[in-house]
């Protein structure tokens, strides 16, 4: 991906506990955004949050909860990202799982790994 003003970042909002059969569902994402070509991806652990159901899910230390929340996020240009949407759907409905899938515009200013920076 090129340093580009008119990407794309994909935000999926996902329960700690989702799978898709015996695979964590964030785990299953990243793997399909790898295997798409998308320019990376990051899961980030949340430690507290509600959704549509309206129940809180916390992470202290006398209740643990199971189910912490769990946020993807993949940036890359509109076309992938809009591509891919349509597996993360899939994958939602194959898991029975809710969640929430969010498309911002980001600005990408810097996309290189360590060893090119050295070049």
């Amino acid at each position: 991906m090129e340093n580009d003003p008119n990407a794309k970042l994909l935000r999926i909002f996902i329960g700690e506990s989702d799978k898709v059969g015996h695979q964590p569902l964030y785990e299953k994402l990243v793997f399909e955004a790898k295997k798409a070509g998308l320019s990376g991806a990051t899961v980030l652990r949340g430690i507290m949050s509600f959704g549509a159901n309206s129940k809180v899910h916390t992470a202290k230390l006398v209740e643990i909860s199971a189910d912490l929340p769990i946020v993807i996020e993949i940036v890359d240009n509109e076309e992938k990202i809009r591509i891919f949407t349509e597996t993360v759907e899939k994958f939602f409905e194959e898991s029975g799982c809710g969640g929430l899938i969010t498309i911002e515009k980001a600005e990408v200013i810097r996309y290189r790994s360590a060893r090119s920076a050295l070049k």
